[in-house]
């Protein structure tokens, strides 16, 4: 039964992978049945996804370029980003785990989740919806609105 489970979690994440070429999924499961998602975003970012059966349970976000791995070779699932950028993605991942919270399907979560965190393959580049500025206080547009995926500085969106 859980080797079945484990192969419809694999099965959900590789038809997410093949949905946006832009984004690859790398599944691991090192303590065994849990699995574990390094997703890399073009050349922009990496995020930690870390899933409790089909459950995303957190999420780390990490500059392309930042290294995921422990000293002993692991994904470093516990240390945040060295930018402010990254550490506020990760604060709006969080936030938007919250909001797409759905039980009882949870493959429509994960692909949501997917699909809003792909938004941010223009984090660099997309100017803020409101004011129309690509930083503000040092910093890109780091929000991205939950149904039109908009970006918008913190400050802007409310």
């Amino acid at each position: 039964m859980l080797g079945l489970f484990c192969r419809y979690v694999d099965d959900v994440i590789s038809r997410i992978d093949r949905m946006f070429p832009e984004m690859s999924i790398h599944l691991s499961r090192p303590n065994g049945t849990s699995a574990m998602l390094l997703v890399t975003l073009g050349k922009v970012l990496k995020v930690i996804v870390v899933m409790r059966s089909l459950f995303i349970d957190r999420t780390i976000v990490k500059g392309y370029n930042e290294n995921v791995y422990t000293e002993d070779g692991k994904v470093d699932i516990w240390s945040k980003s060295n930018y402010q950028v990254f550490q506020k993605v990760t604060d709006h991942a969080t936030t938007a785990l919250l909001h797409y919270q759905l039980p009882q399907m949870p493959d429509v979560v994960v692909r949501s989740f997917m699909t809003w965190l792909r938004s941010y393959i223009k984090l660099f580049q997309a100017p803020c919806q409101r004011c129309g500025k690509f930083l503000q206080d040092g910093l890109p547009p780091t929000w991205r609105d939950f149904r039109t995926l908009e970006a918008f500085h913190d400050t802007c969106r409310q």
